[in-house]
Order: C-alpha cells, then sequence, then structure tokens
C-alpha cells in the first residue's frame, strides 16, 4: 500500500529512523567491530525471513548504518515501517539504540543519517542515460526501466544518478550537481552550515522540498527532503 512521505516520516520519528528517498535509515552508534557485528545479526534476527528483501546493513568499527526498504518495488512499504519498530524494539533489549545521528562518540563529526545523489540535467535523457549506465557499471532498479528512470550502483555503495529535463540548452551553467537527501529536521542546520563555509544561496522557491546551493565558483548542490513532495 502506498505511503505518503508524512506518514513513513512520521511512523518512525521517535524510533531514530528517518526516511530519505524511499527509504528508511538509522544508525547505531557501537564501541568496536565486533559489537558491530553482533548488532548487525541482531537486526537481521529481527527481520526474520524478510531480511534479504528488506535490509541492508553498513558496518563500520563505530557505527552500523542500517536501511529499510522493499526491495521488490524500490520503494517503502508497511512491512518496512513494521521491521523498523522490531529491529529497534530488539536493539534496545540488546542495550543498543536506532538514532539519526551518525557522530560515533569517540572523535568522530557528528552528522544526522543522510542519502546522495547525483543528478544530470539533459535535454534528451534518452539518449544519455546508457551512456552513465555504461560507464559506472550501473542498473536499473526493479519495475523502473524507462528510458529517463534513476540508475543505482547494485552492490548499493555508490549514489544513485538521475536524470532532469531541461528545455533549453544552458551553457551558462554547469550541468551536473548533487543532491543530499538529509532528515527533514537537519536540513536547515545543513544549510546553515554550508552558507556559513561560504555557499551561496541560489534558490529557495521550493524549501523545504529543496534549496539550491552553489560553491564559491557556481559549482551547485541541492539539500533536499520529503517534505512538500506528496
Amino acid at each position: 500500500m502506498h505511503l505518503s512521505r508524512r506518514e513513513a516520516s512520521e511512523a518512525v520519528a521517535d524510533l531514530g529512523w528517518r526516511y530519505l528517498l524511499g527509504n528508511l535509515r538509522t544508525c547505531v552508534p557501537v564501541p568496536s567491530m565486533d559489537r558491530a557485528a553482533e548488532v548487525g545479526a541482531i537486526a537481521v534476527d529481527a527481520c526474520g525471513p524478510r531480511a534479504d528483501a528488506h535490509l541492508s546493513v553498513d558496518l563500520r568499527p563505530r557505527r552500523v548504518v542500517l536501511t529499510l526498504r522493499t526491495a521488490e518495488v524500490a520503494d517503502l512499504t508497511r512491512t518496512d515501517l513494521d521491521l523498523a519498530r522490531r529491529v529497534s524494539a530488539a536493539l534496545e533489549r540488546a542495550g543498543a539504540r536506532t538514532v539519526a545521528d551518525t557522530g560515533d562518540g569517540a572523535g568522530g563529526a557528528p552528522r544526522a543519517v543522510q542519502m546522495l545523489e547525483i543528478a544530470v540535467d539533459a535535454l534528451r535523457p534518452e539518449r544519455i542515460r546508457p551512456f552513465w549506465k555504461a560507464v559506472l557499471g550501473y542498473v536499473c532498479e526493479p519495475g523502473h526501466d524507462g528510458p529517463r528512470d534513476p540508475l543505482v550502483d547494485p552492490l548499493g555503495q555508490g549514489p544513485a544518478v538521475w536524470f532532469q529535463q531541461m528545455e533549453h540548452p544552458r551553457p551558462q551553467r554547469n550541468r551536473i550537481h548533487f543532491d543530499v537527501c538529509v532528515p527533514h529536521d537537519e536540513a536547515r542546520a545543513r544549510l546553515r552550515a554550508a552558507l556559513g563555509a561560504g555557499g551561496v544561496l541560489v534558490a529557495e522557491e521550493r524549501a523545504p522540498a529543496f534549496w539550491v546551493l552553489a560553491d564559491a565558483e557556481g559549482n551547485e548542490v541541492c539539500v533536499t527532503t520529503w517534505q512538500n513532495r506528496d
């Protein structure tokens, strides 16, 4: 069943999960790689037979990043919401916690969980999409094999690449930009930090769906959230 972005976000926000680009994502602080492996095993066990089709686990010495998404439809479903609750409860019983902050408490810079996309602006996306698919070794998401659909890393390591329709040539601006999808409650802090680091606000008409920023030489990035998109 289709979930609105607001519904998905609010359903698990108190558990430390955040809704990002059709995914639920959270972080579990750990003191060691051994503990990270234990946390990953607890999460897999909590998901049971559904783990393969819904759960991704990134183990690091100071943190474990967990992501839930229904692979079959390449989107979030109510099953993922249920699994997030199960995982958080299981980890809490084991003395761990799911949080949105990826800071490790041991000298690592804190940052909210996020997802990165690369956007390519094109007059005819269908002409250039095969090139990017081949050169990156990327694939189509299940059920999304159209000439303008995003491309993803089959190993889940690199950022997705999507194609934005242009109506006219635009030689005065760059045509590839980053989209940094952050939790809705992190966006304005990220915006202030970027502007304080020498960034320029290019556009905010669609905020809080996204803000367009640029560095001092005009290279652009969008800070995006799920808000104002349903």
